[in-house]
């Protein structure tokens, strides 16, 4: 099929084309971000391939629609970027990858972890400029931790793994309890129990209305002081003002975001030349107990090559037979 590729970078397209090496697909590559203005791009292209921080809104469905698009392939698991209502209500036909690769974000999650608790940051930083002390480098044994999990799905559940060979003591919050986890010692347990009893708290859980900002004020205060939470799901999860509070009364230690609530402006492009224009974004950088990356958790080789070749195996099932079985529509 002819695929018009947006949000393209220079690894989507090394990716892409590597498993579109017989030239299956016609795909033509842009850069810009799929919203309203891009969509002039299209031409005879029957379907659009879409990252999370581009806008499928329902004008722009309306659009799509209007300029004979199909189909949607997301090369994302998540798809709260898309009106799915318009969608549905237009017929469109949306596909994602659900699984690309759960061990790449859960192990960043245990890297963003592991380099707060020891402050491997900092030290490098400061070895960089002859600074060999240890002060404020003292961190706390993982073993023996309680670490509490929302979420666990097939991420949440390769991050509990990895806790348990640490030695910690490891709790669950999910509607949905994994056999595999409770087989291997997780033990769930309700939010409020979680959030009151854990050491370090790990988000893996998708964004919806009752999730959107589940890390609030009335969650940071139930939690114990000087807790460690790192976010590594969806940025909504957590609310960037409270956390802020949170980090300056010292009720939360450590604070570990792969993902931000406002991300879709700002990551995976470079404004080193202008400055953070975005002032919460901004006061977190400030912070020598935050560690900020920008949405990189996903960003292995295994990962971008699984991500290639499902969007592409959803779009040819799609031109076989109309059906996907990575269809959200």
């Amino acid at each position: 099929m002819k695929i018009a590729f947006f949000n393209t970078k220079p690894y989507d397209q090394e990716y892409f084309d590597r498993v579109n090496f017989d030239g299956t697909h016609q795909i033509r590559y842009f850069s810009s971000h799929l919203d309203l203005e891009s969509t002039s791009l299209i031409s005879d292209e029957k379907v659009v391939c879409a990252f999370i921080n581009d806008n499928l809104n329902a004008q722009v469905l309306h659009k799509l629609k209007d300029k004979g698009i199909e189909l949607i392939a997301l090369r994302s698991a998540g798809f709260n970027h898309v009106d799915m209502a318009c969608a549905q209500q237009l017929s469109m036909h949306v596909v994602r990858v659900p699984a690309y690769s759960p061990y790449a974000v859960a192990e960043h999650a245990v890297g963003l972890l592991l380099c707060l608790n020891r402050g491997i940051h900092r030290a490098h930083n400061r070895i960089r400029e002859g600074d060999f002390s240890l002060r404020n480098l003292m961190g706390f044994d993982l073993h023996g931790k309680t670490v509490g999990v929302i979420g666990t799905g097939k991420i949440g559940q390769a991050f509990t793994n990895i806790m348990l060979g640490f030695g910690c003591n490891v709790i669950a919050y999910d509607l949905l309890h994994n056999e595999q986890c409770i087989e291997s010692g997780v033990k769930y347990t309700s939010l409020d129990n979680l959030l009151s009893h854990a050491d370090v708290i790990s988000l893996h859980c998708p964004l919806t209305p009752d999730t959107y900002h589940l890390i609030d004020q009335k969650a940071l205060a139930k939690m114990m002081d000087g807790v460690t939470i790192i976010n590594t799901s969806r940025g909504k999860l957590v609310d960037t003002k409270a956390i802020i509070n949170g980090l300056k009364s010292g009720k939360v230690g450590l604070l570990g975001l792969d993902v931000y609530e406002e991300e879709e402006a700002l990551f995976f492009e470079d404004f080193s030349a202008q400055g953070i224009q975005d002032d919460l974004l901004a006061r977190l950088t400030t912070f020598p107990n935050v560690i900020v990356t920008s949405h990189q958790g996903f960003f292995t080789q295994e990962a971008m090559l699984n991500i290639a070749q499902t969007t592409l195996s959803n779009i040819s099932q799609f031109e076989q037979d109309g059906s996907a079985q990575n269809a959200v529509l």
